[in-house]
């Protein structure tokens, strides 16, 4: 595991959430740079001469996008189609692949991969020694070029150099996801955060949420298919490829169009942050969902992600006594291929 204690000024409140003394954090990065620590985020590698092929049976990415420069979303799936974890697909070198999912997954993934590993070349490895960081922000670019030497890639795109790698996320803010030996750490800290706010990992979570990027946890696993979190809608499953574990269900599901929930984006009228898996509620108090995501926004009021039932309209709802309000998506419910996210570059 990451010390994160080495960071200046950070406070653990958890194992998987930091925080810093910049009052207004969410406020403070509308405008100005902020530097955040992803400890909620893992890395678990993929290795091995026939790590490829092993990964193209299993992921719903087209693996040989994956080229070292195009870093493709992915889910992995249960024979029933329903996600055991979501991931982001990246090549590392020749014979070696990472994907960063929720950390509390990094562990399970592996299990379950391992199942099917002994048939191939291929070795997988949690890797603890690499700490995630993200940079936030219109001087993000930028600042990431000063420090670091490295020119940014495009979203959804890597970039490395050295023994630093770097990815592009979309959200309201241009944002970089750089992963790093733990050993660079303290140096690499002192030097951003010289120049962008430190702040807690929530306000990268909040982004996400702003971006409608839903990353499941332990808790969430085999609960969704993959276009219940819009996962198609983001590029994350290619219709072109040939089977992998749950492949069926989720081409049936898209061409049968038979998707009964999706991911919505909202906000809700207190400053009461609901857990995720709590309930989102009609005015009977039926559950139509349930909410995936939620952080306190600039204006100090939730905003979530849930899932919802698409067959009808519920009319208000609410999540623990707080009203819903829904938010517009920043992309289309619509098939977006991955092989046209590459091409684009």
């Amino acid at each position: 595991m990451i010390d994160w204690s080495i960071l200046d000024e950070a406070r653990l409140l958890d194992a998987e959430r930091l925080d810093f003394p910049t009052p207004e954090p969410a406020r403070r990065a509308l405008d100005a740079t902020v530097v955040a620590p992803l400890a909620h985020l893992g890395v678990l590698e993929v290795g091995g001469a026939d790590s490829a092929r092993f990964l193209q049976g299993q992921a719903s990415a087209q693996v040989d996008l994956a080229d070292g420069d195009f870093a493709p979303l992915t889910c992995f799936c249960s024979a029933k189609g329903r996600m055991l974890a979501n991931a982001q697909l990246l090549r590392r070198s020749e014979h070696s692949y990472w994907l960063i999912l929720s950390r509390d997954l990094v562990t399970p993934l592996a299990e379950h991969l391992g199942k099917f590993a002994p048939f191939y070349k291929t070795s997988l490895t949690p890797r603890d020694d690499i700490a995630l960081l993200g940079l936030i922000g219109q001087e993000a670019p930028a600042l990431a070029e000063a420090r670091l030497d490295i020119v940014p890639p495009a979203t959804w795109h890597q970039v490395v150099h050295d023994d630093l790698l770097v990815l592009r996320h979309p959200g309201p803010r241009p944002r970089l996801l750089l992963a790093l030996p733990e050993a660079r750490l303290a140096e690499t800290w002192r030097g951003l955060s010289a120049q962008a706010l430190p702040v807690g990992n929530a306000i990268w979570r909040l982004h996400d949420i702003q971006a409608g990027l839903a990353w499941i946890r332990a808790e969430q696993a085999d609960a969704y298919l993959p276009q219940m979190v819009n996962w198609e809608a983001l590029g994350g499953i290619s219709f072109k490829k040939g089977c992998y574990t749950g492949q069926e269900v989720v081409a049936r599901a898209h061409f049968r169009g038979q998707v009964k929930k999706r991911l919505v984006r909202a906000q809700l009228e207190g400053d009461k942050l609901p857990a995720a898996g709590s309930a989102v509620e009609d005015a009977t108090g039926k559950a139509m969902g349930d909410v995936l995501s939620a952080e306190l926004d600039a204006y100090g009021q939730a905003e979530i992600l849930a899932v919802l039932s698409t067959k009808e309209d519920p009319g208000p709802l609410t999540v623990e006594g707080q009203a819903l309000k829904r938010l517009k998506l920043p992309y289309a419910i619509e098939r977006l291929d991955p092989e046209s996210l590459a091409d684009k570059g």
